[in-house]
């Protein structure tokens, strides 16, 4: 094959702007039965134990565009204008560090370190601090006209938060970096913080916390850094961790904290080296130069020694699942994926439930080769046949695990048995494992139709789309599943769901089980195994669970300075007290939102927040992971608003509008959003608008602001809490993963990135080149790094493609390969190695694969949605799905095949500024809100 690499001629065409219409999920029609060598022809490609690609560690910040301030360098998070000198190697502190000596910075009587003077910067936004103390610079005010910017400036998506400014002497040791926690973990929806109640409320701002303490899916890809020892210094008041922000008092004997300003003790171990038996400098010390830090806990911490992790697999093998090769491909994905399981100790135990209207236990008998079946029928009163042989050591009884994985499905073949008896097998597995903890893993392709659980198909087709929909379609039909939720909590048990049923599967209950016990509920609709890309999809995401690094017996505690409460608490854990957040294990593919209030007024320049999880590893070692971040306050609107950040304020009305849907009703959810976006726009042009000149336009914001409009708008259009008629479970299952995403997933859920691949720059697709200079010679070197280059994200609207032109979606679920109608022949000819457009593959599918000889153009756009489909944080794979765009010249028969147009209507939904049939656009809904906020 020749070399197809060309420059495809751009015809003059004019760009379709026609609005898409309703967005439809395409229903796929019931696949035939595959039995265990359909599976395994399936599987012989396909290497789900394959290790990840390598971690990306946290890089610098780039430039802050709209957030560069006069005076301050990009980076995260302090300003330059207030950068310490930096000392010389082997910094020592000076003994004395008494707050109340005289220094050249004094300290206010609350012993925090005062703020520099106002003015440093011309024009600068100055923050009043309490009874008139010095004032800290802030961000400054910019100001964008919505109605102007046209389309919107989507590259803001991408921007870090508003700077963080804090005193040079915030942190105890000055040459500390990571003082302050990246925000890829802890990060505020506003960067300065209200010095009172009265002034969070006029602001119509949230104040809240997105907390994601772990950051990748395994532990060895994070580098966070841990103690050397299992001293453990903490505030004997509020009893918060020692950070990088106290102050040493005393003669360096004491420390004051800086949440509740008590003085505590220096523990006399604190310089002191254990292993080396030597004196330590305490300024070297892990978490006085960390804003991330894990202490290894003692034995005080330990209500129990650390448990084993366990997984005890629960198989639905009825006939449904048995036809689609659902128990065929987990029981082969099990296998391939048992290496992975984390076992550094050897100690990780499992077990195997198959179910049906009965339960099928699996016996380990200790010196066989073989297991033995024991079947329970009587699912009314579960009970566990045997006291032991059940839950077995996995590297003891390898031989044996594997062995039964290989025989699992064909014990059920030909099985005829259309029930499910999920409830009862929860019991089973739930008094298998209580005693000691871990997860049930559940696998179903089956509605639970039989014993305690039973659920029912409900009314869709009459309550879709009305105002009964929360209460008739997405409330949970029966208590079992939050009691046992609740009870599976309180014995150290979680419940992750993986569902893949073709018909009504009802997972706005079945969520409920892993909502409370901090599991996530799955869902692959109308699964097949005949399906290559769905056994992919499955046994990758499948394989990357049983992977992770969880960790086990987790609580969640976060503290904030005196007058700031934690008041409402958002994600998949239980509230064991009003403070307390439960996690029988703590995954890491997932994140929280915590709301705050503020009880008093607010005096002191910089108030702090630290979450701290105290949990066991999976080798066996009881930790506490502490994150900790310093933000400024201030006393003037402007300063609120300059910092706020709209990528974590979306994240708070995300979890606050799911919350409406499931408790009150779809329309009220919307409103909420367009009410709350409009209350912010109304107090910015009262309050913030320069003069309030009359006649301004309404739509006025500040610039670090100005893509939360169209944040709230596209949550409306979200399948999620969209008005049209969308089916239950999608329905319920995009709720559950609003609820649950890390938020740079949540944002590109809510907002898809397209990337225009026809006109693609050279570089893109291929590894980037960094020019790094050498230190000796002073010489530039080019280094070619494994870094593919992506093109630059497009607007989310029909009316930035070309109709010859080819896009790639990302809407962290799927990915949509849109090739349109009127597309250069010689474009699809170097892509799918054809040049008829209507032959290609559509749908669920992978692309041809030519070498960067026989077509570099298809050698670019495979690594570019490889490079897409890493994901170092998330166990999602993402499908692709290859759509044919309509042209003038598109056959009839094509034209009219219901499957295309579905495929299409679905892609183009992810077009959220475009208008459709039920739904406005982005420009209507902007004309809205000029006509609310003029009223």
């Amino acid at each position: 094959m020749s070399s197809r690499r060309r420059a495809y001629p751009q015809p003059s065409y004019v760009a379709s702007a026609a609005a898409p219409g309703d967005a439809q999920i395409p229903a796929y029609p019931a696949q035939p039965g595959y039995g265990v060598d359909q599976v395994n022809q399936q599987f012989q490609n396909l290497n789900v134990g394959a290790p990840a690609a390598a971690a990306q560690p946290y890089a610098a910040q780039p430039q802050y565009g709209q957030y560069q301030q006069p005076g301050i360098q990009p980076g995260y998070p302090a300003a330059s204008a207030y950068a310490p000198q930096v000392p010389q190697a082997g910094y020592q502190a000076p003994a004395e560090a008494d707050p109340y000596a005289a220094q050249a910075a004094p300290y206010g009587q609350y012993g925090q370190p005062a703020v520099g003077g106002a003015g440093a910067y011309a024009g600068a936004a100055v923050g009043g601090i309490g009874g008139g103390a010095a004032a800290l610079p802030l961000n400054q005010l910019y100001t964008t006209d919505l109605s102007r910017e046209l389309p919107p400036s989507i590259t803001d998506l991408s921007l870090p938060p508003p700077p963080l400014i804090l005193p040079s002497n915030a942190a105890l040791v000055p040459t500390s970096e990571d003082s302050n926690a990246p925000p890829d973990y802890f990060r505020s929806t506003l960067n300065v913080i209200p010095s009172s109640n009265s002034l969070l409320k006029k602001s119509k701002l949230p104040l809240a916390l997105t907390v994601r303490p772990y950051n990748k899916l395994k532990v060895e890809d994070e580098n966070i850094p841990v103690t050397s020892d299992t001293i453990i210094s903490r505030c004997r008041r509020c009893r918060s961790y020692i950070n990088p922000f106290i102050i040493l008092a005393d003669g360096g004997r004491r420390w004051r904290c800086n949440f509740c300003n008590l003085l505590n003790d220096i523990p006399s171990a604190f310089d002191y080296d254990e292993l080396t038996g030597t004196s330590k400098n305490r300024y070297d010390r892990v978490e006085l130069n960390h804003s991330i830090v894990e202490f290894v806990a003692p034995k005080e911490y330990m209500a129990r020694t650390p448990q084993p992790i366990v997984y005890a697999f629960i198989i639905d093998v009825s006939i449904d699942a048995v036809n689609s090769g659902l128990t065929s491909t987990i029981s082969r994905t099990i296998l391939e994926s048992l290496d992975r399981i984390p076992n550094q100790n050897k100690t990780a135990r499992v077990a195997f439930i198959g179910v049906d209207s009965s339960l099928h236990y699996f016996k380990f008998n200790e010196g066989l080769e073989g297991t033995e079946i024991l079947i329970v029928s009587d699912i009314d009163e579960p009970f566990l046949p045997s006291p032991d042989g059940l839950l077995i050591n996995l590297e003891e009884n390898r031989a044996a695990i594997e062995k039964l994985l290989i025989d699992f499905p064909t014990y059920f073949e030909g099985n005829a048995n259309d029930k499910f008896a999920l409830g009862p097998a929860l019991r089973a597995g739930h008094k298998m494992i209580s005693n000691i903890g871990g997860k049930l893993i559940c696998f179903s392709s089956t509605l639970p139709n039989i014993g305690e659980g039973k659920l029912q198909t409900r009314d869709e087709a009459n309550l879709s789309g009305t105002v009964k929909e929360t209460a008739q379609l997405l409330s949970n039909a029966d208590k079992f599943y939050k009691s046992f939720a609740v009870e599976c909590n309180s014995a150290q048990v979680t419940v992750d769901l993986f569902l893949t049923s073709a018909r009504y599967q009802d997972v706005a209950s079945l969520a409920n089980l892993p909502r409370y016990t901090a599991g996530q509920t799955h869902f692959y609709p109308a699964w097949s195994c005949a399906k290559a890309e769905d056994v992919t999809k499955l046994s990758r995401e499948v394989s990357e669970h049983l992977s992770m690094d969880i960790a086990l017996e987790a609580v969640l505690r976060v503290r904030a300075s005196t007058g700031i409460r934690m008041s409402s608490f958002f994600g998949n854990f239980f509230n064991r007290s009003s403070d307390l957040c439960s996690f029988p294990t703590f995954p890491r593919d997932q994140a929280y939102c915590i709301e705050m209030s503020i009880e008093e007024t607010i005096s002191k320049p910089v108030v702090y927040f630290q979450a701290a999880v105290l949990h066991s590893t999976c080798f066996g070692e009881r930790r506490i992971r502490v994150m900790n971040l310093a933000i400024p306050t201030s006393s003037k609107l402007d300063d609120i608003y300059a910092s706020a950040d709209q990528l974590a304020i979306t994240h708070y009305f995300t979890h606050r509008a799911v919350e409406k849907a499931l408790s009150t009703s779809l329309p009220d959810s919307r409103n909420f959003l367009t009410k709350s976006i409009t209350d912010i726009l109304n107090v910015y042009k009262k309050e913030l608008v320069a003069g309030n000149v009359s006649g301004a336009s309404p739509l006025q914001l500040s610039t670090n602001l100005r893509m939360l409009p169209l944040l709230l708008f596209s949550l409306n259009k979200h399948l999620g809490l969209r008005q049209e008629r969308v089916p239950a479970d999608h329905r319920a299952y995009a709720l559950n993963l609003l609820a649950s995403l890390p938020l740079r997933h949540l944002i590109k859920y809510i907002y898809p990135t397209v990337y225009s691949l026809h006109d693609m720059p050279d570089e893109c697709g291929l590894p980037a080149q960094v020019v790094n200079v050498n230190e000796e010679t002073g010489e530039e070197e080019t280094v070619v790094t494994s870094d593919i280059l992506l093109p630059e994200p497009i607007n989310d609207t029909k009316a930035s493609w070309e109709n010859y032109g080819l896009y790639l979606i990302d809407n962290s679920s799927e990915l949509f390969l849109w090739v349109s109608g009127d597309v250069v022949p010689g474009l699809v000819y170097d892509l799918f190695g054809t040049e008829n457009l209507y032959s290609i593959p559509t749908g669920k599918t992978e692309l041809p694969e030519f070498t960067i000889e026989e077509s570099e153009f298809n050698y670019k756009v495979r690594q570019i949605i490889g490079k897409i489909r890493e994901q170092k944080d998330s166990i999602t794979w993402k499908n692709l799905y290859v759509v044919i765009g309509g042209s003038s010249n598109e056959p009839i028969e094509i034209s009219q095949q219901r499957d295309l147009l579905a495929l299409r209507m679905w892609a183009l939904s992810c077009l959220v500024e475009d208008k459709t049939a039920n739904e406005p656009g982005y420009r209507e809904f902007l004309t809205s809100l000029k006509a609310k906020i003029t009223q």
